[in-house]
């Protein structure tokens, strides 16, 4: 009897008490926040080039291998694909962030809107590296969306992605961000926004944006293996190279000149540390900014500008993003000794050429 007096307190006095009093109370709705965002996401559509090899003259591996020895490779021929992104309006004179990758090597490039327009797109500029793409329509007045700052997003907040997954226009799934800072090996600059939103073939490109409607974030790949695995560009290292992208067509990002690798725990002890942190340099580029400070094979930098290094994938982010030109002190490790060197970030070579 005393227990369900007690189940009789809880469902009919102590919840009711709770939600009125706003201790307890269920999630609002997500509806109105997706009616003003809808708009400014877009649907992508592309028909790209690719290369594939020709069917076999012989039919015969052995034949084939044979023939492509003595008389060249594998004929190639040009084969137009069909594929399906997303993307988000930036400004209302109709740029557009999409993905690198929803883009690349299209012949032609569709823009369609929420209210059913569509739009033949232009590229502006890409960054592979950031698989990132800005592409413009010509249209005025349209809706847009305001870029947000994912370095203050935190694990456990809410949000939401608009794409066009597998083809279905303006679908909406919400989560949480489940992580930041992961390494995937997509790209040199892999920093992403882990979420469990539902992001599917069709996202790429699209926004993934938080409570108050900003984008944190662009949606980017997928484990297919995995379920609630997505992966978002921030949006953060985006903006550093967007007004690069929309002037010349590429980004403007910092070079160092080195490679390197992580430290195991015996090579941490050979160089004289405690603990395997720090970005083992395994080559230098000739006359690169590494050169002209004096960095080597084999040193270990652990600190550019006062900022710890712990893996060396940290290394190339680090001076990316806002360092061009200026002078930065790295803290190196040469056979148990301590060092500090100074380098003049440079303009990352290949971005010179594009």
């Amino acid at each position: 009897m005393r227990r369900i007096l007690r189940l009789f307190l809880v469902v009919f006095v102590i919840f009711p008490f709770l939600a009125v009093s706003g201790v307890y109370a269920a999630p609002e709705s997500l509806a109105p926040l997706v009616k003003k965002l809808v708009p400014a996401v877009v649907n992508i559509s592309t028909k790209q080039v690719v290369k594939v090899k020709q069917q076999s003259p012989f039919g015969d591996p052995q034949m084939d291998q044979f023939f492509y020895h003595f008389f060249g490779g594998a004929p190639q021929r040009e084969q137009v694909r069909q594929s399906l992104g997303s993307g988000f309006i930036i400004s209302s004179d109709g740029y557009i962030l999409t993905n690198n990758h929803v883009v690349d090597k299209a012949r032609d490039i569709k823009v369609a809107l929420a209210d059913g327009r569509v739009f033949e797109a232009k590229l502006v500029g890409k960054s592979p590296d950031i698989d990132i793409a800005l592409i413009k329509i010509d249209v005025a007045g349209l809706p847009s969306v305001a870029l947000g700052d994912s370095d203050a997003a935190e694990v456990g907040d809410t949000v939401v992605a608009i794409g066009n997954p597998f083809g279905l226009s303006h679908t909406v799934t919400s989560g949480i961000i489940s992580a930041k800072g992961r390494v995937i090996g997509i790209g040199p600059y892999d920093n992403l926004i882990q979420t469990d939103a539902a992001i599917n073939p069709g996202n790429s490109g699209g926004p993934l944006f938080n409570s108050n409607g900003e984008v944190v974030g662009i949606n980017t790949v997928i484990i297919a293996s995995g379920q609630n695995l997505g992966f978002a560009v921030p949006i953060t290292m985006v903006k550093e190279v967007l007004p690069s992208i929309k002037a010349k067509g590429r980004p403007d990002m910092g070079w160092l000149g080195v490679s390197a690798q992580p430290l195991t725990p015996d090579l941490a002890a050979a160089v004289g540390l405690a603990e395997p942190i720090g970005a083992l340099i395994t080559g230098v580029v000739k006359d690169s900014p590494a050169a002209k400070a004096g960095l080597q094979r084999g040193d270990v930098i652990v600190e550019l500008d006062g900022r710890k290094i712990l893996d060396p994938s940290e290394l190339p982010r680090m001076v990316a993003f806002g360092h061009i030109g200026k002078t930065v002190t790295l803290k190196v490790i040469r056979q148990g000794k301590q060092l500090e060197l100074k380098a003049v970030i440079e303009m990352k070579p290949e971005e010179k050429s594009k």
